[in-house]
């Protein structure tokens, strides 16, 4: 059988590090970072009569959390011990939530090339972070860092809805962008504040019964999680194939070779012997409270889109990209109020702006400039004072030395020449020199104009008024 006969069922087990000023069990510092070392106490390293307290700033985002998302908030939950030993969890166990969390039953809807789609949300649930294991490049061993241990988490657990790569993307940038608008979490993939254990299964297609599922741990970018789950869908097939079985385990991806490989059987939630926690209170919550966290959400993604829409007139495809980001949301909010141009202001965000990221491997949130800069940047060509072409080249510059567009124009010397004496004598220079260009126009060849045009943007170094060049070029040809 082919490929092309077996389809792919992927869940995903995301975790997002909420950006408390504190941890989740302990007053220790919740900043990235640090020495080695030196955000820890008794309390995250596990010290015999330690008592954990929870930081109710943690049940408050994790409830925003699952608003957002659409789940169910409980009113009663609690918080477990999951047993296992790993040289970075000092106490043996993590504390997480079991059978009850505190959000279950959501959903979001993702955009697909086959039109929205939606993907339930089994449950949310607040738990401890791990620390961090520095290996020596020497081969002398390993050494543990405790600044993580404790970092707060929400782990949100999808059911088995996905059916591609490009599907588990969509999911994970949703939610990345849904996080970021309530600003419970930075996000950045890149520091681990999102990451995603992706659960991967193939089975063929028209059949019921559920594939053996494997799971690929930590994966905290876009580019790897796409490749892995290609690459191991594919390797599952080959198994079947080959007339073998897929075993239940769990995975490393390696970016470098683009292939995975086992790291150890995957347990099951009875592997993990769960038990409430004698050391933490249930947590018991009011309908006031749950309202009053509903109340002070911001306009979401998906609102904010419709509004694109419907107020902007936006493109579907603009209305998603520049809600897609809250970076970008905020950068065209508050371009627009300089300029009353979304159109435009959205098309740079989605050309420009996209491109010069993707090219240096930026994220939204590394934009150096403002929202009011880029409005500035629109109006200049608007008011006829920068060409097009030459916004391009102020863009470029705001991103290596964010200064004021006028003030990088100004000391570029890239005003627009808009002055008709001088207009009129850069064409009837160019008309002398391409008289063959002035006959292929006359003759009906409209792509004349455009070189025409091109070559007067070539002498002024893209300076000229591109609207008086064309005008000018027709009266005198």
């Amino acid at each position: 059988m082919a490929k092309e006969d077996y389809e792919m069922i992927i869940g995903l087990e995301v975790h997002c590090e909420l950006s408390t000023k504190t941890k989740i069990f302990c007053s220790c510092s919740n900043e990235f970072g640090g020495e080695p070392n030196t955000h820890c106490c008794p309390v995250c390293m596990g010290l015999p009569g330690a008592l954990p307290v929870l930081n109710e700033k943690v049940v408050e985002y994790a409830v925003k959390a699952g608003l957002a998302t659409n789940c169910q908030i409980s009113r009663n939950s609690k918080n477990d011990r999951k047993n296992y030993f790993y040289p970075d969890t000092p106490k043996a166990y993590q504390i997480s939530q079991f059978d009850l969390p505190l959000c279950y039953d959501g959903f979001v809807n993702i955009d697909t090339s086959d039109g929205e789609k939606k993907i339930r949300i089994e449950r949310i649930h607040i738990e401890d972070d791990a620390g961090k294991l520095n290996h020596d490049d020497y081969g002398r061993g390993s050494f543990v860092d405790l600044n993580r241990a404790g970092v707060p988490l929400i782990e949100i657990v999808s059911k088995p809805d996905m059916r591609s790569a490009e599907e588990v993307e969509n999911y994970m940038r949703k939610l990345k962008s849904i996080f970021e608008y309530i600003e419970i979490s930075d996000c950045k993939m890149q520091e681990g504040s999102l990451r995603a254990d992706v659960n991967v299964s193939v089975r063929k297609k028209g059949t019921e019964k559920l594939g053996t599922r494997t799971e690929m741990k930590n994966m905290n970018s876009f580019r790897s999680i796409v490749r892995a789950i290609e690459y191991e869908s594919n390797r599952q097939i080959e198994v079947i194939e080959d007339g073998g079985v897929v075993t239940q385990e769990t995975l490393r991806w390696d970016d470098v070779s683009g292939k995975t490989f086992p790291m150890r059987d995957k347990e099951d939630a009875e592997d993990y012997r769960y038990f409430p926690d004698p050391d933490l209170a249930p947590i018991k919550l009011s309908d006031e409270y749950i309202e009053n966290i509903r109340k002070g959400l911001p306009e979401l993604p998906e609102s904010r889109r419709k509004r694109y829409l419907e107020d902007y007139e936006l493109s579907e495809k603009a209305a998603n990209i520049t809600t897609g980001s809250k970076y970008y949301s905020n950068l065209f909010e508050d371009a627009i109020k300089v300029c009353n141009n979304p159109k435009s202001v959205s098309n740079w965000i989605m050309s420009d702006i996209a491109r010069i990221l993707n090219e240096n491997e930026q994220e939204p949130d590394e934009i150096p400039f403002s929202g009011e800069d880029l409005g500035e940047l629109v109006k200049l060509i608007d008011d006829g004072k920068i060409s097009s072409a030459i916004a391009k080249k102020v863009l470029e510059e705001m991103f290596k030395n964010p200064e004021k567009p006028l003030k990088i124009v100004e000391d570029k010397g890239w005003i627009q020449i808009s002055d008709e004496s001088q207009i009129k004598e850069i064409v009837l220079k160019i008309l002398e020199e391409n008289p063959q260009s002035v006959a292929d126009f006359k003759a009906g060849k409209d792509k004349a104009l455009g070189f025409l045009v091109g070559q007067a943007m070539k002498l002024t170094k893209g300076k000229a008024n591109p609207q008086m060049l064309n005008k000018m070029f027709k009266e005198n040809m």
